[in-house]
């Protein structure tokens, strides 16, 4: 089928709205397959962007791999990381020079601005403080979410990046995932017509949960952020893109109910190495996720040879979290939170987040005055009520090396690439989550946990502050 046919076939079932990305391969029964074509804004580059990665962990290797697949892109020239061993795997990866190795990112900016760009990677609760470091020693910054552990420091953050006039492109990869860039744009043009609702579901998976946010870096709110931000401030983010109307009110519930000491089954010890009675038959047992499945082991920080990798995990779980019993750990992370949001327009939309599921992957469905969509980040299905056809939409996606099913739909390199050339070319534009446009789901999940915590339902009051020529400069609640 050529484009004019496939064209004509879409606009048919969607209300003859024009497919910008390319949805060019028939799977036949009203099936698509698409791809998200390069930005028109593009332009060649004369020599890669020059970055350095602040935090050589998970993210910060995911965003490196970028510069090892793409070095014309992207040059990675320094790391600051404080365990020996990610900071030695990223400079052997990237050929850094030991001058520009560092085990702190106080000691980054104690040298002379020697890249274009800083990757933050750090935990949550370390990402204020290098931020406006690097802003103020004039560096633009692609900057892991959540921006910071509290509303102030977020703002703080923004308006620095105004004063410096740097670029800050805060990481909500899933405004760069096919799957939703193809939902946003078809409600832009009309497909279901007005948006009346939205009910979007984030099933962490119960594995998942017990090894970030029982186990992992994310247990405790108090030392991270609240896993609204933490965890589903890509979800709040990614409501608020797509209906693209300002928030109003939201309110929140939700609580710690199962990894707590008084269900610890009887015969459990401190640790899965421990001799634990029940460590065969239980769901969350560490010794079966990581030692026998080898399911999320690049926290493990294991050696390359495999022969080693057996007493390594066996090691890391006799010493590490993650190989304690998550029923007794220091976690206070909810493992079930809901939340509703008003919008303008008298928009409404139910966000759920939940641990106990055997899946993961976002859900999403969102009711139209012409028609709906149902989706699983892996086809979106949109009915019109007028034709009554549907049509199904399958984002052809490249996933991040190593990373495979990352739940984040193939959005973390399309990011980067953007942030490489917006960099090159000093053009914010080409980005869709710079600060300013990613500010307000932050806000909406501060006032959920207030909301969850006060029992209160909260207003959202956001205001754009002008500068004299006119530009957005600041958001005030």
């Amino acid at each position: 089928m050529n484009r004019r046919n496939v064209l004509k076939s879409l606009g048919l079932s969607i209300g003859a709205a024009v497919i910008s990305t390319e949805a060019l391969a028939h799977l036949g029964d009203n099936k698509y397959s698409y791809k998200i074509p390069e930005n028109p804004l593009y332009g060649p580059m004369a020599k890669p962007v020059t970055a350095i990665s602040i935090g050589a962990g998970n993210r910060g290797t995911v965003y490196g791999n970028f510069a090892a697949k793409f070095p014309e892109q992207l040059k990675i020239v320094g790391v600051a990381e404080p365990n020996q061993f990610r900071n030695d795997r990223h400079a052997q990866v990237h050929s850094i020079s030991a001058e520009n190795r560092f085990q702190t990112w106080e000691d980054v900016f104690k040298k002379p601005k020697f890249a274009d760009a800083v990757i933050i990677a750090t935990p949550d609760n370390m990402h204020f403080e290098p931020c406006m470091k690097a802003l103020a020693m004039g560096y633009d910054i692609l900057l892991e979410k959540p921006i910071a552990p509290t509303e102030k420091e977020c703002r703080q953050i923004l308006d620095m990046a105004h004063k410096t006039n740097r670029i800050v492109a805060v990481c909500h990869v899933l405004r760069y995932a096919p799957y939703f860039v193809k939902m946003k744009e078809l409600i832009a043009q009309g497909a279901i017509g007005e948006v009346i609702s939205v009910q979007h579901f984030e099933p962490i998976e119960h594995t998942h949960m017990a090894h970030s946010y029982v186990r992992g870096n994310w247990h405790n709110s108090k030392e991270t952020t609240p896993i609204i931000l933490a965890k589903s401030c890509h979800d709040l983010d990614i409501i608020k893109w797509v209906v693209n109307k300002p928030s109003q009110k939201i309110v929140a519930m939700g609580d710690l109910k199962w990894f707590k000491k008084e269900n610890a089954p009887a015969g459990s010890t401190a640790r899965c190495t421990d001799g634990c009675k029940v460590e065969r038959e239980c769901p969350y047992s560490a010794i079966k996720e990581y030692y026998e499945r080898r399911n999320r082991n690049k926290v493990l920080d294991l050696p390359t040879d495999k022969s080693q990798q057996d007493a390594a995990i066996m090691e890391r779980l006799k010493t590490t979290n993650y190989g304690r019993c998550v029923y007794r750990m220091e976690n206070d992370q909810p493992d079930h939170y809901v939340t509703s949001i008003q919008f303008a327009d008298s928009v409404t939309a139910n966000f759920s987040m939940e641990a106990f599921t055997s899946y993961h992957d976002r859900r999403t469905r969102i009711m139209g005055s012409m028609g709906d969509m149902v989706g699983d980040m892996k086809e979106l299905v949109v009915t019109d009520f007028r034709t009554r056809k549907s049509t199904t939409f399958v984002p052809r996606v490249e996933d991040v090396e190593g990373y495979k099913n990352s739940g984040h739909g193939g959005g973390d390199w399309l990011l980067v690439r953007d942030f490489v050339q917006a960099v090159a070319q000093q053009n914010p534009a080409l980005l869709t989550s710079t600060i300013d446009e990613s500010i307000e789901s932050h806000v909406m999940g501060f006032m959920a946990e207030e909301s969850r915590k006060k029992g209160k339902v909260m207003d959202i009051k956001m205001e754009k502050v002008k500068t004299p020529q006119g530009q957005p400069q600041a958001l005030k609640s």
